[in-house]
């Protein structure tokens, strides 16, 4: 907080909270604090367009960052200096720029960040490492110029957060910025790291530093998610939400001690230069939006390789790793090469020529499973063993975070309003990677593995289990900081109503489909409305995907259909009259049960093979079916004895329905959604019943909830 106030006085502006913060200079507004999912397409040309790959760029870039930054170990700071150079993509002139301080959230239990954990008695991940003292973090501006002028700041509540939350900051500029042009802000800024809390921090001697330096926000323009007049995209760090920024160049010279091994976002230019006692590592590049790095001096050597496939330059891997993490340096490798090459196979060629994977030391675990463009935090284990649960949550955490360097990185959308469009389209894709693999989760580290109960599960089957489907309070489209239900149904509801609307598609339509999203808002910023419109036009069933982002993006209707009866009663000859050679006879009482019983010994001296539910008579089966959600297009089949089935759709929307038939044979079982097509469903226990009462699915699926109870929890919002 010191320094905080003492980079205010150097600007000659009041200390933090202590006067009212001024109106803008331009009139330019921000977005809304509980702004979401967009419904309306961007425009064509929003952030200049499609990219077509004749560009000189891949993407239209924004801002450029030069950074020189000195690392101190021992006090866990970095200390910069950087030349911010932004480009006004609009058409009126700029004179407040608003900037992320993100490592504020960090600075005391006032922040935003902090005081979400409080009031939802939440953490972050793990539950929450309490802060000790010397522990907390913050970024402290030390000057601010423009041209050589100062610049007045000021702090700025864009979500209506507390008074002492400082991770958004408003610069009042002395020269306006012309439609068109751009302008160079210089930054000396402090960055206090914090013991890792929330993806980043240092822990010993390592350091991993993410969200560390002033970066501007995103001025989104008419046409672009939703937006109809010029308007600042920066909100607040909350507690649930990660980043959104605009792409452009990174330039950034890294002076470490000598003896640490470093990785960072982007290539790194020559050998770095010793001098003192102290090494610079000069990182470049181009077309992304962020930038992290890494640091330690307990590091093994890092273990490389690199990679290949259509249409995708030849990409240099490093895995860095702690000793005592070793056994997971090489499948992380193989997961990371893995995921290059499905990413590139059914999305699009992955572009960048480096990727580094961290694994973060023991008691650091908050530092893993993060991303940033080219480079991700993955999870260590001491032993890796095939088919074990620590085999899969290594891979799953690589390809998790592997996969952010698509949506999240490449296609950049708006984490903060729009994180279904991230975390949650990732999650369905590893699911779909998984798939792929064959891969299962083996719940091996359970005690029912030692009497024989080991369940293995799809990753779409963990997924449905861990997503809210009886009672979801929030749509996958809300944004990722006004939840009733948490961060984790952005991840499993989201990834099970994709994997739904994948079955009502196909499987190679649906693919096709995210290609074409991939192709036209790579190195873009698209919106739920661009995927949606998206996946409309590529697919060709407009009407399927606008009823399901209607029903389960943009609200998250509950689906719950199911048997709720079944009968089948022979059709036996009934007492009454009836007329017989010009004669009305009665028929009924003993004589009826007698003709009957005759009926039946004949039918049964004629077929001793017969199977149990067949006979003369036919049998009238009727099958009711219920409905206490959202409609969704559903398969009944029914099975009789004879070895035959029926096969019919029950499509409308309707509370319930009745089908009926008669057949030569007595029905054995009813069933809904044979295909396990709708991962939505409350229940999949209710979407059959068999005449016989038949207990074994229910014992069945008990066990497996039992057995993966803990780890679902542990899964949620993890990665």
């Amino acid at each position: 907080m010191a320094l905080l106030m003492a980079g205010a006085a150097l600007n000659a502006e009041p200390p933090p909270g202590s006067a009212a913060v001024p109106p803008s200079l331009d009139g330019i507004a921000l977005a809304l604090p509980g702004a979401a999912a967009v419904t309306v397409p961007s425009a064509p040309d929003a952030w200049g367009g499609a990219r077509t790959g004749i560009e000189p760029t891949l993407s239209d870039r924004v801002v450029d960052y030069r950074i020189a930054a000195t690392l101190d170990p021992v006090r866990h700071t970095v200390t910069g200096r950087q030349q911010l150079t932004w480009r006004n993509r609009s058409k009126v002139a700029v004179r407040s720029i608003y900037l992320h301080l993100y490592m504020n959230a960090f600075e005391s239990g006032d922040s935003t960040f902090f005081t979400e954990m409080r009031l939802r008695a939440t953490g972050f991940r793990s539950g929450g490492l309490g802060v000790r003292e010397g522990e907390w973090g913050h970024i402290a501006l030390k000057s601010v110029t423009q041209g050589g002028s100062r610049v007045p700041w000021w702090f700025v509540h864009p979500d209506n957060g507390p008074a002492l939350d400082h991770t958004v900051v408003r610069f009042d500029l002395p020269q306006a910025v012309a439609p068109g042009a751009s302008t160079t802000i210089d930054t000396d800024f402090v960055t206090q790291l914090p013991r890792v809390v929330a993806r980043a921090g240092y822990f010993g001697s390592f350091h991993l530093v993410g969200q560390w330096f002033p970066k501007i926000g995103v001025l989104e323009l008419p046409g672009e998610r939703g937006a109809t007049a010029p308007r600042w995209n920066v909100h607040e760090y909350h507690l649930n939400s990660e980043f959104y920024a605009d792409f452009g160049n990174y330039d950034v010279r890294l002076t470490v001690p000598k003896g640490y091994t470093v990785g960072a976002t982007g290539e790194l230019q020559g050998a770095p230069v010793e001098k003192d006692g102290m090494v610079t590592h000069h990182y470049v590049q181009g077309d992304v939006h962020d930038f992290a790095w890494t640091a330690d001096n307990r590091s093994a050597p890092p273990l490389e390789d690199t990679w290949t496939g259509p249409g995708s330059p030849l990409v240099a891997i490093r895995v860095i790793y702690p000793p005592e993490y070793a056994a997971s340096a090489a499948p992380t490798m193989k997961a990371a090469k893995d995921s290059l090459a499905y990413f590139s196979k059914t999305l699009g060629p992955y572009p960048y020529r480096t990727l580094t994977v961290v694994i973060p030391p023991l008691n650091a675990s908050e530092a893993s499973g993060m991303e940033y463009p080219t480079f991700f935090t993955a999870d260590g284990f001491g032993e890796v063993r095939p088919g074990t649960l620590s085999q899969y949550m290594l891979d799953i955490t690589t390809i998790h975070e592997f996969g952010h360097g698509y949506f999240y990185g490449i296609l950049a959308s708006n984490e903060f309003e729009e994180p279904m469009l991230d975390e949650g389209v990732n999650q369905y894709w590893e699911g779909r990677l998984l798939r792929e693999r064959g891969q299962l989760i083996y719940a091996t580290s359970s005690k029912l593995a030692a009497i024989g109960v080991a369940p293995r599960l799809t990753d779409f089957e963990l997924s449905r289990m861990a997503a809210p489907r009886d009672a979801p309070a929030d749509a996958p489209g809300q944004n990722a900081y006004d939840r009733l239900q948490g961060i984790g149904p952005i991840y499993m509801r989201t990834a099970t109503v994709l994997h739904d609307l994948e079955a009502r598609i196909g499987k190679d339509a649906f693919e096709a489909a995210f290609k074409e999203y991939y192709r036209r808002w790579k190195f873009r910023h698209p919106s739920v409305a661009d995927l949606r419109e998206a996946l409309a036009q590529a697919s060709g069933q407009r009407a399927t995907v606008e009823d399901f982002f209607a029903r389960q993006m943009y609200r998250a209707e509950k689906v719950d259909d199911r048997v709720a009866e079944i009968t089948s009663v022979e059709e036996l000859p009934q007492p009454g009259t009836g007329e017989a050679g010009g004669k009305w006879i009665e028929q009924g009482g003993k004589a009826l049960d007698e003709r009957i019983d005759a009926q039946r010994k004949q039918w049964k001296k004629a077929h001793p093979d017969a199977k149990p539910g067949m006979g003369p008579f036919p049998f009238r089966t009727t099958v009711t079916l219920r409905r206490s959600g959202a409609p969704v297009p559903q398969t009944l089949v029914v099975k009789f004895a004879d070895g035959s089935s029926e096969t019919v759709r029950w499509d409308m929307d309707e509370k319930w329905h009745r089908f009926s038939w008669v057949r030569p044979a007595r029905a054995v079982s009813a069933e809904l959604d044979p295909q396990r097509i709708h991962y939505l469903d409350v229940s999949k226990l209710d979407d059959s019943r068999t005449l016989a009462a038949d207990h074994r699915p229910a014992l069945r699926w008990t066990s497996d909830y039992a057995a993966l109870f803990q780890l679902i929890l542990s899964l949620i919002a993890t990665v």
